[in-house]
């Protein structure tokens, strides 16, 4: 990779896994310019800065899915399966890949992590506006429902007989 990446080839990189932004472990590796094996070991001699929330693991479903929403990618053959890491385990990889390359990646990735959180947070009042939309849906819907019910109680035969007014014979 001649030049690093910008904002947005990063955003390109990240996938939603178990509800998590997260990216993998053979895309940062490309992007610091070491092979995937180098950062996993680099990784897993420190281990405990890496928590289940930082970094983790896909099942083979997860990653089969991953590979067939990215058909135009080239992924490549693998022995196993491959790890993700969340935007803390991405910060986190900063100290353990210490060269100016990965500071400067990491500083990228992380710009684009706080983007695309800052867009989220902007499009909140837009959810809130959803929201209530789908709540008044709902209410006339159950005020049509009540109205069908009642039209449909007026609708029915009575089934008591009516006394006739006036005299008896």
């Amino acid at each position: 990779m001649n030049e690093l990446l910008n904002e947005e080839q990063v955003l390109q990189l990240i996938h939603k896994i178990r509800q998590q932004k997260v990216m993998l472990d053979s895309d940062l590796a490309e992007m610091y310019g070491v092979q995937t094996k180098v950062l996993n070991q680099a990784v897993k001699r420190n281990s405990e800065r890496f928590p289940e929330d930082f970094m983790f693991q896909l099942t083979s479903e997860e990653w089969e899915n991953l590979k067939s929403q990215n058909v135009t990618s080239s992924w490549g053959g693998r022995r196993s399966l491959p790890y993700v890491f969340t935007e803390q385990g991405v910060a986190m990889l900063s100290s353990v890949l210490s060269s100016s390359r990965a500071i400067q990646v990491n500083i990228t990735i992380i710009r684009t992590f706080v983007r695309i959180r800052e867009w989220a947070l902007n499009y909140s009042e837009l959810q809130e506006k959803i929201q209530a939309l789908q709540d008044a849906e709902s209410n006339q819907n159950q005020h049509i429902n009540h109205i069908y019910q009642l039209i449909e109680e007026l609708l029915k035969p009575t089934l008591s007989e009516r006394k006739a007014i006036g005299f008896k014979k």
